[in-house]
């Protein structure tokens, strides 16, 4: 057989047929990986990472749905950067919204109502990154309390523990920062709550209010600075700390729920490539799907009813978003108590809104070292409990649930008092009692419960009798008497 060397008119040496194609590809695709490898060595670590198994519980996911929360947030929020003015300036407001025609308002507020009515897709991207935030808020805690409740806090974890609490901390201060940006008479009252929080810490609140806030509120400076942390500081930190917690998740074994072939030295389940991959890949668009269908037909924050923030004026009903309403219920049924030590007078504000929330994230934050304290268990965990397994653990979550689920509906003592036609005074003073009995009763309730199981665990009831069936060679069935 003979070969034409020769080039033929319009065709580069470049050209191949399909067949040379086919042999040729995969040859340079290997080439390329093989040439990466030598500088880099990351084949084994692909190999292993693909070979990595992922219990098969539905469970284990509310990680990865706060984790595809936070790329929406991430991406929503950049395309919102693209038109937004972190400035308090004063503008005259021209837009399309009548109602606040030839108003002054700030050149942040002023910018909000252009996302929301003039910019293409404005409106749609502000509510799916607002129904975002709080999704991501919720998610984070609900696979906080599938850790806390299950033990998987256990020794070897505590450190990723300490990070997805952290994380926790750091989606609340995100969500917040976010909010008041809009700078809105509701967002704006939110502010003035947190700068009075600060201010309230003995010896350094002052200091902290004013490097926070860029002085005494209400300052044209802390719109600036919120718009720093909330897309520079605040999303680094959390980009941070997902890696780390994805590493150690990675580094570590991957804990499972007891049954079946699962022990404490396997992981059953299935692998990340391909199972796990296209798994995950549709959760990411129904995550994505299901936070555009709420951005698309649910309204949330129309910052153009509550009107640009005015520092002499508090519109009622103002409540927060949800995962700050504890700390606005905790302000408004603490009793006015400012004691005086060593001639330093404590602010009100100082106990519900830094001491109580500091007391209980610190405890939260530490429960596994003060767990394993209590008794005496310092051994590794891969096998987790089930919620009536470890009485004290899950009394005591659930103590801390209720307790904050009492504030937050503290926080929304005036809407209840306008709905239902009580007193205000009356549903404070309810709530109060509340704040302190409900956790009580809640924590001897849930651990009396979870002994009770434990003791039915201890002395199993026998099994129900039934009958034997065996397969016939025609396919039926025939009963087999003993």
């Amino acid at each position: 057989m003979s070969v034409d060397d020769r080039q033929a008119p319009g065709r580069s040496h470049l050209d191949v047929t399909p067949a040379d194609a086919t042999d040729r590809g995969p040859g340079r695709i290997r080439g390329v990986l093989g040439w990466l490898d030598e500088r880099t060595s990351v084949a084994r670590v692909v190999r292993a990472g693909m070979r990595k198994v992922f219990p098969d519980h539905w469970s284990f996911l509310l990680g990865e749905v706060a984790l595809f929360c936070f790329v929406i947030l991430v991406l929503t929020g950049t395309y919102l950067t693209l038109f937004y003015v972190p400035s308090a300036s004063e503008v005259t407001y021209q837009g399309p919204y009548a109602p606040m025609a030839g108003t002054q308002v700030s050149a942040a507020y002023d910018s909000v109502l252009r996302i929301s009515f003039e910019t293409k897709a404005g409106l749609l991207m502000r509510q799916i990154h607002h129904w975002t935030a709080l999704a991501f808020v919720g998610v984070v805690i609900l696979h906080l309390c599938r850790v806390f409740f299950t033990g998987a806090f256990r020794r070897p974890r505590e450190v990723n523990w300490i990070i997805g609490f952290t994380l926790l901390v750091l989606a609340i201060a995100l969500g917040f920062t976010g909010y008041s940006l809009p700078d809105d008479l509701l967002s704006g009252t939110g502010a003035r709550i947190a700068y009075s929080a600060a201010l309230s810490i003995p010896l350094i609140g002052p200091w902290l209010a004013s490097l926070a806030f860029g002085g005494e509120f209400p300052t044209s400076a802390f719109i600036s600075r919120f718009y720093v942390l909330h897309i520079m500081l605040l999303p680094g930190l959390v980009i941070v700390l997902i890696t780390g917690h994805i590493a150690l998740l990675v580094l570590q074994k991957h804990t499972q729920y007891r049954g079946g072939p699962a022990r404490e030295d396997n992981v059953v389940g299935r692998a990340f490539w391909p199972g796990q991959a296209f798994l995950s890949s549709g959760l990411f668009f129904l995550t994505a799907a299901i936070c555009s269908l709420l951005g698309a037909f649910f309204q949330i924050n129309p910052v153009w009813l509550f009107g640009p923030f005015d520092a002499a004026v508090v519109s009622s009903p103002a409540q927060p978003d949800w995962y700050v309403g504890w700390l606005d219920g905790a302000l408004r049924i603490f009793p006015s108590f400012e004691p005086t030590i060593l001639g330093i007078t404590i602010p009100s504000p100082f106990i519900p809104g830094i001491v109580i929330p500091g007391v209980l994230f610190t405890i939260v934050a530490l429960w596994p070292f003060i767990e394993a304290r209590i008794t005496g268990d310092d051994r590794a965990h891969h096998i987790l409990d089930r919620l009536w397994e470890h009485p004290l653990r899950t009394a005591t979550g659930v103590a801390i649930l209720t307790f904050f689920a009492v504030l937050t509906l503290a926080g929304g003592n005036d809407v209840l008092a306008f709905q239902f036609g009580f007193d205000v005074e009356f549903l404070t003073r309810l709530f109060r009692w509340l704040a302190v009995l409900l956790p009580i009763a809640a924590w001897i309730v849930t651990y009396r419960l979870c002994r009770g199981r434990l003791r039915e665990g201890d002395h199993p009831s026998p099994p129900i009798a039934g009958h034997a069936v065996a397969r016939t060679p025609d396919g039926g069935f025939e009963e087999i008497h003993e």
